[in-house]
Parts: structure tokens; C-alpha cells; sequence
């Protein structure tokens, strides 16, 4: 049997990982998740209050291999990741703590299918004050991991892949919306997709 398209599976144990992130936050209060990408404009849970935030050490890039959801085993997509070094403006969601696990349950099978991100605790500053949010980082060892691409792989990429959710491209349009609607401005997302025609020329 020719399994050379057969989904990827799970390097590591996305049950483990959930179990553990637990274990860091029970009886610490209220969730709080940082989003950076898609769980800026589809978060697909319920929460309280939202705040705009940003997080020293880290940087949004559009840098991580999609083949299921924006691309597929043979046309890989990309979608965003945190990546350490910089900083990353997004923002925070609060979970009350009595739904804070059911929360997390409901989100590790969109976030942490092939536990290909590392689920970190960032403090995030607010206008409001810090707060210790979740975080979806990713390592540059992670094969997951693009590495350096170049204008022309990116164009490739826009203009080629697809997957469950749609196109990469319209993920990283959707991106830059949201992000603009909350006053946030990412220049190295703006140099990406000058890189296609603009949408309806």
C-alpha cells in the first residue's frame, strides 16, 4: 500500500502535553490564552474579556508547514507561529477558572493535533496590567519549521496552497484584517503579501 499520502502523524503525546499544561495552571486563576494568528478572528471558545497585548521575546512569523489545514502532503501551506526573538503584538482572551479546563480541552484538537507547537506561559503586557497567558510557540528544530523562504516560495505558496480551511493565502489576508482592525500593525506580514496582486485588481 502507497502511504506516501497518508496524514502525518503526532511526533509527541498531544495528550501528555495537555495534561501537563494543566497541571501549570490549576489554581492560578483565570485562563488567559494569547492569540496571534486565527485565534485572533476565530477563537471558537467562550471568554470574558479580551485585551490587546504584546509579548518581548517573541515574534509572529508565517513560518510553519500546514499540510491539513491551509495545504496539503503534496502542496504544503503555511500558517503562523511564535517563534523566540522580538516581539509579538495580539491579543489576550480571559477563560474563567471554572471553564478554563473545559476551554482547553475544546481547543487542543484544532491547536496541538500533531503536538507540533510547545504550549508556553508568556507574560503578556496589557494596557490593563501583565497577565500569564498560553501561548503557541514553535522551535526552529521543529521539522514543522520552514527555515528561510524565499519571495519566490512564498508566491508559490499563495498562490498555489490549499487545505481544510481554505488557502494560505486568505488565512494570512484574514491575519492582517483582524490584526488592523485592533490597531496592530505587522510590517513583516505587509512585505509578505505585497509579494501576490492585490485582491480584485
Amino acid at each position: 500500500m502507497d502511504k506516501t499520502c497518508d496524514p502525518p502523524r503526532p511526533l509527541r503525546d498531544p495528550g501528555a502535553m495537555l495534561d501537563k499544561v494543566l497541571r501549570e495552571w490549576r489554581d492560578t486563576g483565570d485562563l488567559w490564552i494569547f492569540g496571534y494568528g486565527s485565534l485572533i478572528w476565530r477563537p471558537d471558545f467562550d471568554f470574558v474579556e479580551r485585551r490587546r497585548a504584546t509579548v518581548h521575546g517573541w515574534h509572529r512569523a508565517l513560518k510553519m508547514w500546514s499540510r491539513i489545514n491551509r495545504g496539503t502532503m503534496e502542496r504544503p501551506g503555511l500558517v503562523f507561529a511564535m517563534l523566540s526573538g522580538g516581539c509579538c503584538q495580539g491579543m489576550v482572551f480571559r477563560v474563567p477558572q471554572e471553564r478554563g479546563e473545559a476551554v482547553l480541552r475544546q481547543l487542543w484538537p484544532r491547536e496541538m493535533p500533531l503536538a507540533t507547537y510547545d504550549p508556553r506561559w508568556l507574560t503578556c503586557q496589557t494596557g490593563h496590567g501583565p497577565v500569564r497567558a498560553l501561548a503557541f510557540t514553535l522551535s526552529r528544530k521543529s521539522p514543522s519549521h520552514t527555515g528561510l523562504l524565499t519571495e519566490a516560495q512564498y508566491r508559490r505558496i499563495f498562490a498555489e496552497s490549499a487545505g481544510k480551511y481554505g488557502t494560505t493565502l486568505d488565512y494570512a489576508h484574514r491575519t492582517q484584517e483582524e490584526l488592523r482592525r485592533h490597531d496592530i500593525r505587522d510590517r513583516a506580514l505587509e512585505r509578505l503579501l505585497k509579494l501576490v496582486p492585490e485582491r480584485g485588481s
